[in-house]
């Protein structure tokens, strides 16, 4: 039987697209319409919003185990989480979970690695792109993360809570996108990490400068691989 994947959500439209993407690939692996047992839980996002607006990571990391708890006494065997910015508070959640994680930013960089890049761009909320949740994961794997300009932060972290994350997908915000993207094209960069699960929504390798590491459909093959894996 496959593994019970358990979805720790925090912005809708990201995790919505996590879990779609597992029901809709698991069929390469458990035939027509099969796709390994999924659980979600996800509490306000409010809540998180609260949390990183005043840097209470530990806050964040609570919400985060709160949500693993519901879903162990739900069934789930592993979990994962998609929603990058809240990855640094990975570190208060691992040592009290109660169930193993796959890593967002692991997944991407293990991917990164795997195609060969050395030198990748980094885009996400201003929370996200400020931290070193992705320059950390990349280094460990020899791959240098570039961070957009200040002022770019501030806008593409804008641009996501105020219409991404709620479902709003304007052409504009596309084009900025993909103005920022062809910026760190020019600094050198041989791919750009979609490091906010919502971004996918508007950029994609078909109108990205760069080739994307989709993090949220990353993620969510991954977990599907896990999930159909034998036990060793």
């Amino acid at each position: 039987m496959p593994k019970h994947i358990g979805i720790v959500g925090c912005s809708a439209e990201g995790a919505a697209l996590c879990y779609r993407t597992i029901c809709a690939e698991g069929a390469q692996f458990l035939g027509p319409h099969g796709h390994p047992e999924i659980s979600m839980h996800t509490p306000s996002l409010a809540d998180y919003v609260a949390c990183l607006d005043r840097g209470d990571l530990r806050g964040v990391g609570e919400l985060m185990l709160d949500s693993a708890n519901k879903l162990a006494r739900a069934g789930a065997d592993f979990l994962i989480c998609p929603d990058n910015t809240i990855h640094q508070a990975f570190e208060h959640v691992a040592p009290h979970s109660p169930l193993p994680w796959l890593h967002i930013a692991e997944v991407v960089a293990d991917e990164a690695a795997r195609r060969g890049y050395r030198k990748v761009g980094v885009t996400g909320t201003r929370w996200l792109v400020d931290s070193e949740v992705y320059p950390e994961k990349l280094a460990a794997r020899g791959i240098e993360a570039v961070r957009p300009g200040l002022q770019e932060r501030a806008e593409i972290g804008r641009l996501i809570m105020d219409e991404l994350v709620r479902g709003v997908l304007r052409t504009e915000t596309t084009a900025y996108f993909q103005s920022v993207i062809a910026g760190l094209k020019a600094q050198g960069c041989e791919a750009v990490v979609l490091g906010c699960t919502e971004i996918p929504l508007i950029i994609s390798d078909a109108n990205s400068p760069l080739p994307t590491l989709d993090s949220t459909r990353l993620l969510a093959r991954a977990a599907l691989r896990l999930a159909v894996e034998p036990d060793k």
